[in-house]
């Protein structure tokens, strides 16, 4: 067979051709460049995959192109004149129906957008080949791209539901959640920065003898925290028990984490008031048992 036929190789010809195809991949998004007019604009295809869904949300939420005009362009169909009706906008294919004023005819918002995730590419764009024309038979032809419940336009049409409610997707819920756990992180890291400040300031102790939930008296630095949730509702609600059991910000040792704190910042300002002058510091002796000096 090798004498009557050349052998391709198939491997080197695909990666150049998708080399080439990458090459021209619209990279950088200008939304002022995108086309209102399905007839004008560029196949889905045409942009890099890293901002398709960005051309998709725009155009999902600028909603099908359906320009009413008074009277649409007439073409002989069968032997008599027809043409595009803007009833069929106020139908059942209100959500996907696109009119063309620049080549008069109809495409499909859902497919324009998606097809190309569900037909290989080169197989061509449901939007730049599968215009239609035959207003005589419209409804006809409507319904046999609707097609059944698998059929690729309903696949596409629930992929931009989908992409339509982006605002309720996992990642935008997670954000969200993480900003909100970001934010009563802060509330409890604050409450419990005032209560250390405000011990430390009456050099009071920060533990109890019995820290227990049930205990009565908790120590000064749980029990001025309570009373400041108390009093603080919308920081009652994330402290204490409320918190997540992992990020309380109530042990000891994130107690003393504070007060290192507080000291450096003391120190920072003691420093800053002195502005390089010249300062002492007296220092209080005295004997123990063994006649050896201590300082007090």
């Amino acid at each position: 067979m090798e004498n009557f036929f050349k052998k391709v190789n198939y491997s080197q010809s695909s990666s150049s051709n998708v080399n080439v195809n990458r090459s021209c991949l619209i990279t950088d998004l200008d939304l002022g460049s995108l086309k209102a007019d399905t007839g004008e604009r560029r196949p889905i295809s045409d942009y890099d995959p890293r901002i398709r869904d960005e051309v998709r949300i725009f155009y999902i939420e600028k909603g099908p192109c359906q320009p009413i005009l008074k009277p649409y362009p007439s073409s002989e169909i069968g032997g008599r004149m027809c043409q595009f009706a803007s009833s069929w906008f106020k139908v059942s294919h209100s959500t996907w129906l696109e009119y063309s004023v620049e080549k008069d005819v109809e495409y499909c918002l859902c497919c324009y957008l998606f097809k190309n995730e569900f037909v290989h590419e080169t197989m061509g764009d449901f939007y730049a080949s599968k215009d239609f024309r035959g207003w005589n038979k419209a409804l006809e032809r409507f319904r046999l791209h609707f097609g059944k419940v698998n059929s690729v336009h309903q696949k596409c049409y629930n992929k931009m539901l989908d992409l339509s409610n982006y605002r309720q997707s996992i990642q935008v819920v997670l954000d969200k959640h993480s900003e909100k756990s970001k934010s009563e992180y802060r509330m409890r890291l604050e409450a419990s920065i005032n209560v250390a400040r405000i011990l430390l300031y009456y050099e009071l102790p920060f533990r109890g003898h019995d820290e227990s939930e049930s205990s009565s008296n908790q120590g000064y630095f749980l029990g001025f925290l309570r009373w400041h949730g108390d009093n603080h509702p919308d920081v009652g609600k994330v402290i204490l028990e409320k918190a997540p059991q992992n990020n309380t910000l109530t042990c000891p040792m994130i107690q003393k984490v504070i007060v290192n704190a507080c000291a450096k910042e003391t120190l920072k300002v003691i420093i800053a008031d002195l502005n390089g002058d010249y300062f002492g510091i007296l220092v209080d002796e005295s004997k123990d048992i063994l006649t050896a000096n201590q300082q007090a």
